[in-house]
């Protein structure tokens, strides 16, 4: 990587000195270029953000459609439950399923199941 990181250094450089809208990006990303490589240094760290992005999709596209909650209550059921969208998701668990045993629970007084991979042990 070494040689690609050379390359775009110098392309940043030549960048940073036109004077049109390119100049401020170039020297933006000059500024913050060791943060840019950071995938090349530590191996658990993706080169993209499509996992964070496509996690947030869903809730962006429905924010739109929508044109969001008119209230703090609204605001709160709408975050808890795009967590709950988004977690039920990603552990391949059924949202329908899992909203509808959280009611049956609430409703017989039984705890809520849970999102968490592994249950935080019983209270004491």
């Amino acid at each position: 990587m070494a040689p690609i990181q050379a390359a775009f250094h110098v392309l940043l450089a030549v960048g940073a000195r036109r004077c049109d809208a390119p100049e401020a990006l170039c020297q933006e990303l000059l500024t913050h270029e060791e943060a840019l490589w950071t995938f090349v240094r530590e191996e658990r760290v993706e080169p993209t953000n499509n996992a964070a992005e496509q996690a947030l999709r869903g809730a962006v596209i429905w924010r739109k459609s929508c044109f969001g909650a008119h209230s703090a209550e609204g605001n709160r059921f709408v975050e808890r439950i795009l967590t709950v969208s988004a977690t039920c998701r990603k552990q391949q668990r059924h949202l329908l399923t899992f909203v509808t045993e959280a009611i049956a629970a609430h409703w017989a007084g039984r705890p809520a199941p849970t999102l968490l991979s592994t249950p935080l042990p019983a209270p004491q």
